[in-house]
Order: C-alpha cells, then structure tokens, then sequence
C-alpha cells in the first residue's frame, strides 16, 4: 500500500531504470516492467538512443535495448538524486541488510531445486521424482516470500517502484506449486530467481553499490 510520503519515479527514470534491472528488454517488456505506456516507453527509448544511454543489440534468439555505460551512469545519478529527494536512504539500507540475510536462503533453495545429491555424485542433478524434496524447497521459498513481502512493504513506503517484486514473486511460486518447475530457478521467465535478481541490483544501483563489495561478498 502507498503512503503519503511514497516518492513516485518519473517515467524517464521508470524507463531507463527497467533496463538496469533486467539488463535486455524490447519496448513491450520494458512497459511491462516500468509500467509506463508502451507508446511512451518507446519514444522514450528512442530519446535515450539519441542521447547515448541504450542500445539495440541482437544476439541468437535475443534482442533488444540495453543500457549503455553513459546510460548506467545517467541512471545512477538519477537514482542517487531520487533516493536524496525521498529521503528513504535508511529505509533502503535496512531493506539491503535483510535481504543480504534472505539471499543465502534463496541461493540454498534454487540450488536444492536443481540438484539433489546422490551417493558417489553430490552434484546430482535434481529429476524432481522425490516430492519431498521439492516440497520441502517449495515451502521455503514460502517463507521467503513471506519475508520479502514485510521487506518491499518497507521500500515501498519510500520508493513507489519498488512495489510489485512480492506480487511477481508469488505468482512465480505459484505456478511452480501447480506443477511447473521452471518458475523455481528457470531462465527466460519471470522466475523466483530471476525476479529476485533483479532486486537484488534495484538495491545496489538505488545505494551505489558496485557488485562484489557488499559486506561478505568475495
């Protein structure tokens, strides 16, 4: 739920800020992601092509925009100024501190859900023929998603963009529960594990962290 005090993000920002946290995006996704009007994402983006902040890349089956250094740089300025004017600073980092807890437990469960060890090879793909492992993994991302729901609750109070990972989330568990696995760990979709990487940097680039200097990180 949005508060009074919830900074809302400019659909500049929304735009270029989609492209940081999903790293490739056409314009439908990037509307999808942003939630800005496809119409207005595109021109967006075309705008941002002129001023050299994306990119049109294509490579196998994939394409689409993607940020360029000038515009890594542009969306951290910007995302610096928002956080200052929002004055959630705090906020993030108390968000940041407990995901870093949660992050060691979701690592644990995506791992678990694609191997299963077996004696003589403890890195045993995972068949999925052992319901009980799985549920056991299924239930823990449960409570992870319970735990990420109080988190983005807290970020959202601040941050409006930074709703809607819960949400996204649960429906990725949801449909892994109902029998299909991929929305665990899978590539392509809007996986737990996707969806929570992709939280993961919102965090970093919201505080300036480059990636590999959190605290534990090796």
């Amino acid at each position: 739920m949005l508060t009074a005090m919830t900074h809302a993000t400019s659909p500049e920002l929304s735009v270029l800020h989609a492209l940081r946290v999903t790293g490739v995006a056409g314009d439908a996704a990037v509307s999808r992601r942003s939630g800005i009007n496809q119409d207005i994402a595109s021109e967006l983006l075309r705008d941002f092509e002129a001023y050299g902040w994306v990119t049109h890349v294509e490579f196998g089956d994939t394409s689409g925009w993607t940020l360029t250094e000038s515009g890594r740089d542009q969306d951290s300025r910007k995302l610096a100024e928002e956080l200052d004017r929002a004055g959630g600073r705090a906020t993030v980092e108390q968000a940041h501190k407990e995901f870093e807890v949660l992050n060691g437990r979701l690592v644990k469960a995506c791992t678990d859900w694609q191997l299963r060890p077996a004696e003589g090879d403890r890195l045993a793909s995972n068949d999925h023929s052992d319901p009980q492992w799985d549920g056991r993994v299924l239930d823990e991302l449960t409570v992870i998603g319970a735990e990420l729901t109080r988190l983005i609750d807290a970020l959202v109070s601040v941050l409006a963009r930074f709703g809607g990972y819960a949400d996204r989330f649960g429906a990725a568990l949801a449909r892994a529960r109902a029998g299909d696995g991929q929305w665990v760990a899978g590539v392509g979709v809007a996986s737990c594990h996707a969806v929570w990487m992709e939280l993961h940097e919102d965090l970093l680039s919201t505080l300036g962290i480059p990636r590999g200097v959190e605290p534990g990180s090796r």
